[in-house]
């Protein structure tokens, strides 16, 4: 259970500051943690739909990845 929930700290926090990088902007820490945590979500939703599934840590890496890039993008446009 501790080791479930410090993977998905540590997976929230590369996947926001990836995503961070690669949308432009940065943040801090818990920033990072919280846009990688919410883009996890997203992301398994979206490959959920599109019927894949994540078995790796690197696979949860790039889902998580792409749905914080898709929620930075989306938070971006409903801000302006």
């Amino acid at each position: 259970m501790l080791w479930a929930i410090l993977s998905t700290l540590l997976v929230g926090a590369v996947a926001g500051w990836l995503a961070s990088k690669i949308m432009g902007g940065g943040g801090s820490l818990v920033r990072n943690i919280a846009v990688g945590v919410i883009g996890s979500c997203v992301g398994g939703l979206l490959f959920g739909l599109l019927g894949f599934s994540a078995h790796s840590l690197f696979a949860n890496i790039i889902v998580s990845v792409v749905g914080a890039c898709v929620f930075l993008f989306v938070a971006r446009r409903l801000t302006k």
